[in-house]
């Protein structure tokens, strides 16, 4: 149950970040299957430059095509806290597909791209990933590139990990940089191998792998090289993870938070979605054994009228410490039926107190038990305040002809135990079915949201109801004490 804290104030205006794209039609340089939407954007993520906090990257998809990924990742920095973005013209876009200028020169050599994802360190150098695909082969990779000035430019593509096995796709990468330690950058995600060829540009809208081990690289020199692909947890034959993610804590330590997926298992955990992790005290060296965090009980998401899909976070949980020193704890929310007996999602809580060693027992953050609630972020601003942020269709009514979206914020100042009365980050609802159609209406399988000192950032996807010509734009906001 839901238990509610004092309100408190500051859900700032919006802003609108992404524009018109800024490349012709067909510039994937292959024929492609499938449908793109122009001038959409989705999946974003958002980080804050801790050596100056008005210093703001986000990042998302752009272009996003029905069955998987997008034309190009593109990015945009703010240097007054988010109320003015700049998105820097391509030729400064990391090329990360050939929609950004992506050539076998520069190792960029692909049709489209997904998974966005930036980070910085606590030197104010940013890190931004991507996973590049191609829908005419297999032929697919993991990338980054470092900035040095807040965003405005991108140095050259290093490539962790490129594969053209048609067994194997590597998915749902995330990066996090070390913020005890300059030098050092985590990334991370599920390498999924297939019995059959299977892997393509639309595995990664597909479900279960024949086997999905989490793996994992770094760089220990402030990105000037990056260590051997290696695997750090596998849940075994006819499993895998998803939804991949690494928190720091202030004494170093990192812990890793998945959705584990068991199709077999003769002993605890049984079958089914589980949210775990796993620990290391050495900056990745070496890696404990599985965490049991709760089951996952997501239902997914539809439209109430006629149960068109939405495509949301449903098996993607996302985790943020407390940063502050001498701190242990952890937080972790997802996407959760079991607080209306299995009938609609809502967003469960978990927290630690003790490094990610033991967790609570999940209760709902979420406010509207009468309606499906989806998609939530997680962080936690320098006094320890934490915020989550999600989607859900309070406005909806059988009546209307739209599938009336709202974004929320609550916030909690005790640990998580009472939460704040929601507030609204939309400025009135949008029509979800406006989003681009990706194995259902979709704004992205993750939303961005970053503490600056005491305030928030949130960073996401809204669709524009009814404008078929430009579905979705990112929008960010602050939210202050």
């Amino acid at each position: 149950m839901l238990t509610v804290a004092p309100a408190v104030a500051g859900v700032g205006p919006l802003t609108q970040v992404s524009g018109v794209a800024p490349f012709a039609p067909g510039c994937n340089g292959a024929p492609q299957t499938g449908t793109v939407f122009p001038n959409s954007e989705v999946e974003p993520w958002v980080d804050v430059n801790p050596t100056d906090t008005a210093n703001i990257v986000g990042t998302w998809q752009q272009n996003r095509w029905s069955n998987g990924g997008a034309d190009a990742l593109l990015t945009a920095y703010s240097e007054d806290g988010g109320g003015t973005w700049t998105t820097p013209p391509l030729g400064v876009q990391p090329p990360f597909s050939r929609c950004a200028g992506g050539s076998p020169a520069n190792g960029g050599d692909f049709e489209r791209a997904t998974d966005p994802w930036v980070t910085f360190g606590p030197d104010g150098d940013a890190y931004f990933m991507s996973l590049s695909i191609n829908d005419s082969n297999v032929d697919h990779a993991m990338l980054v590139s470092r900035s040095t000035d807040g965003g405005q430019t991108w140095g050259p593509i290093t490539t962790l990990l490129r594969e053209n096995d048609p067994n194997v796709f590597n998915d749902k990468n995330s990066m996090t940089a070390d913020y005890t330690d300059a030098d050092n950058v985590y990334a991370v995600w599920d390498r999924l191998v297939f019995p059959t060829e299977r892997a393509s540009a639309t595995s990664a809208e597909r479900g279960l792998a024949f086997k999905g081990p989490v793996v994992f690289t770094r760089t220990t020199n402030d990105g000037a090289s990056w260590e051997p692909v290696r695997v750090i947890y596998d849940p075994g034959r006819n499993n895998q993870t998803i939804g991949n993610q690494i928190a720091v804590m202030p004494d170093g330590a990192l812990v890793n938070v998945f959705d584990e997926i068991r199709n077999v298992s003769n002993k605890p955990p049984r079958r089914g979605l589980h949210v775990a992790l796993i620990r290391s005290t050495d900056q990745g060296e070496t890696w404990s054994g599985r965490i049991h965090v709760s089951r996952l009980g997501t239902v997914g998401v539809t439209d109430p009228r006629d149960d068109a899909p939405v495509r949301t976070g449903d098996i993607i949980p996302e985790i943020a410490s407390d940063e502050r020193s001498g701190t242990d704890s952890l937080y972790i929310v997802w996407q959760d039926a079991r607080f209306t007996g299995g009938e609609r999602d809502q967003i469960a809580f978990s927290r630690s107190t003790d490094g990610g060693l033991t967790w609570s027992t999940p209760i709902r953050v979420s406010s509207n038990v009468a309606t499906q609630a989806f998609t939530p972020s997680v962080d936690v601003a320098d006094d320890g305040t934490i915020a989550v942020t999600y989607y859900d269709f309070s406005a909806d009514t059988v009546a209307s002809p739209t599938l009336d979206t709202q974004y929320w914020v609550t916030r909690s100042t005790d640990g998580g135990l009472t939460w704040s009365p929601r507030e609204e980050i939309t400025q009135g609802p949008f029509d979800m079915r406006s989003a681009p159609n990706a194995r259902g209406f979709f704004t992205g399988d993750y939303e961005g949201l970053e503490s600056a000192g005491n305030n928030f950032i949130p960073f996401a996807s809204f669709a524009n109801t009814g404008d078929e010509a430009n579905p979705t734009d990112i929008f960010a906001t602050t939210v202050a004490p």
